[in-house]
């Protein structure tokens, strides 16, 4: 048989899907010749000759517009052969914050994307396949589903598949039980799945029946759907991607002058953390939360396998949180050989020092800490398991360390208050020299996500967010069933707090290119440099071995009570030092503990480097003397 798998848009332009590649590879192990194309690639050749269009124009569909869905909107006319109304749509999308040119845009591509898959599905067509499968993630349902429609229409004898993570759960069954022309629809982990499928197809298997999760049509053209399996796919089993042809045709686009290509790379499924408190929001993971990672040499000799095979040394991690055993086994060994990897990872918050130097050290050059608020009480009601003066510290010691932050502050939580956000707002001012969050957003309810399956949490009245209506012509019950974003009534601050958390959060962006605060030992004192707008001062020394001890203290969140433990003098020397240093902007406080927010200065960090990796010498030295005493 002859099969094609199809990464439409709005897929990202500067990585291979990873849902293909180990697609291509378990069904390749499987026997069967599978090909991948990058529609989304040929999209942007295409639509480049007919719109003014680069891009940043491809990310407002593939990722800005995400929560509003104007990516699945573009290709909705194509998907029923139909052209939109653009009004209420419109609205939508202004109300949500889109300009006049992004909502100019979306409505000219939902009068040209027709003509697109139209062409793309010629040449699907001339190419006789057998089976053609879609994946979908994101914004690229539509997408996929106007493709296999028209593909479906014209060459009624192949058989069309769709995967991915918007086919998970009852999400796949609605998708294959409304739209006839999909003959299957894979649910949960594709590696065993479809090269069942394929073998099926082929007669050289069991029955379509047996294949966990899988949605199909009996003899009477029924739609059936196999239960999920309730055991996910056990590490060593979750096979390596075959990226093979993605560098060459990225170079053939013209997206090649847009990004760089990296690579896509998993060492773990599920989380960890989830397991235990699965945050209140998340719905990642869909129906498997159960954490399984990859052995650590199984995995460091993926990344350098596929460094090697395709030339290429940047690397997106897509574990939802970094194996803590990752830390002295892989990135240990990155850490020590020649490799220039660089790296992005999810990663829990309350990593300390170490752990962010051996992320620098092994070629992170970005983390998702996952941080997404500043107030504890906050943290508390998403289950996060960190308190806001740890993301503090964790915002301190990635810089220390070289690595940059990601993060998102998000709100809306039941339970929350205005007090809240305004005694973090009035300190943000003091951590203009750490990277600061990409934007804030209140947060929208999610698929899968304890706030989801738990109306006692404070959603008890959900719908599907109202661009599905605008996209599927489907009653009520399908769309909820196929819906991952809902909407409810909002909770947690108002209108007026949000607006004061925007504004605080641009004046950070805004301030954070030319801020400054730095420390730095030198011999019994510590020199900060500060250079930030809020504050009058470049340098303050504390030289005190008060000042100093209790500096070093800070390093880690303490409360009040455990500074004047620890402290000579106790609360009278303690406190008006705090008091000081807050308005001199070098502590953040909340949640009842205090932590400093300078970053280690370069020399400082160069130092300590050093002095590590001395000692590290002289305890390899020792084991080698040990070892010729022995010997001898």
């Amino acid at each position: 048989m002859k099969v094609v798998l199809v990464h439409m848009p709005w897929g990202s332009l500067d990585v291979p899907s990873l849902a293909l590649g180990i697609l291509r590879t378990a069904a390749g192990a499987a026997g069967h010749d599978v090909q991948v194309r990058y529609a989304n690639l040929d999209f942007v050749d295409w639509v480049v000759d007919r719109l003014p269009f680069g891009l940043a124009e491809y990310q407002y569909f593939s990722e800005t517009s995400y929560f509003q869905g104007a990516g699945d909107w573009v290709f909705a006319g194509a998907l029923y052969g139909e052209r939109r109304d653009f009004s209420t749509f419109h609205r939508l999308l202004a109300d949500a914050g889109s300009s006049p040119t992004e909502t100019a845009t979306t409505a000219a591509l939902h009068e040209l994307v027709p003509d697109f898959v139209d062409a793309l599905v010629a040449e699907l067509d001339a190419s006789a396949p057998d089976v053609v499968g879609f994946t979908s993630t994101f914004q690229q349902n539509t997408a996929s589903l106007a493709a296999a429609r028209l593909l479906k229409q014209r060459r009624p004898a192949v058989r069309t598949v769709l995967g991915g993570a918007n086919c998970d759960g009852v999400q796949g069954a609605a998708l294959h039980r409304n739209f006839p022309f999909l003959d299957f629809v894979v649910r949960g982990e594709g590696e065993v799945a479809f090269p069942r499928l394929l073998d099926a197809l082929g007669g050289a298997a069991d029955g379509l029946a047996d294949i966990p999760g899988l949605c199909w049509r009996d003899a009477t053209g029924a739609a059936r759907a196999n239960p999920m399996s309730a055991q996910p796919l056990p590490p060593a089993r979750i096979v390596t991607p075959d990226y093979t042809g993605f560098v060459e045709r990225l170079d053939a686009s013209a997206a090649a002058e847009w990004v760089a290509p990296k690579l896509v790379v998993e060492g773990s499924r599920g989380c960890w953390w989830g397991e235990k408190h699965h945050c209140t929001f998340c719905g990642l993971n869909g129906s498997s939360m159960q954490f399984r990672s990859k052995s650590p040499g199984r995995f460091l000799d993926e990344v350098l396998d596929l460094a090697r095979r395709h030339q290429l040394l940047d690397f997106i991690v897509v574990d939802n949180i970094l194996d803590m055993a990752y830390f002295d086994s892989v990135l240990l060994r990155l850490a020590e050989s020649e490799y220039d990897v660089r790296l992005h990872f999810e990663v829990k918050a309350n990593l300390r020092r170490h752990h962010f130097q051996r992320l620098g050290e092994a070629g992170a050059v970005q983390v998702q800490p996952g941080v997404e608020n500043l107030s504890t009480h906050v943290l508390r009601l998403m289950d996060k398991g960190v308190t806001g003066c740890q993301n503090v510290r964790a915002l301190r010691e990635a810089q220390s360390a070289g690595v940059t932050t990601s993060w998102n502050y998000l709100y809306g939580f039941p339970g929350e208050t205005a007090e809240d956000y305004t005694d973090v707002i009035a300190q943000l001012p003091a951590l203009h020299h750490l990277d600061p969050p990409i934007g804030a957003a209140r947060i929208a309810i999610e698929r899968f996500s304890p706030y989801f399956n738990q109306p006692e949490l404070g959603f008890p009245v959900l719908e599907p967010a109202p661009q599905y209506r605008e996209i599927y012509h489907l009653p009520a019950g399908e769309l909820a069933d196929l819906a991952y974003i809902f909407t409810t009534v909002p909770r947690g601050i108002g209108r007026d707090e949000a607006a004061a958390l925007d504004a605080a959060i641009e004046r950070w962006r805004a301030a954070y290119p030319v801020s400054r605060l730095t420390c730095q030992e030198i011999d019994d004192r510590i020199v900060l440099v500060s250079r930030r707008a809020a504050y009058d001062w470049s340098v303050c020394e504390l030289t005190s071995p008060v000042e100093v001890g209790l500096f070093r203290l800070l390093e880690q969140p303490r409360t009040a009570t455990t500074l004047a433990a620890r402290t000579p003098g106790g609360a009278a020397v303690v406190q008006p030092l705090l008091d000081r240093w807050s308005e001199l902007g070098i502590v953040f406080r909340e949640g009842g503990c205090w932590v400093h927010t300078a970053v280690e200065s370069h020399n400082q960090v160069l130092a300590r480097i050093d002095h590590h990796r001395a000692a590290a010498d002289a305890t390899a030295r020792g084991g080698e003397d040990r070892h010729a005493v022995a010997a001898g």
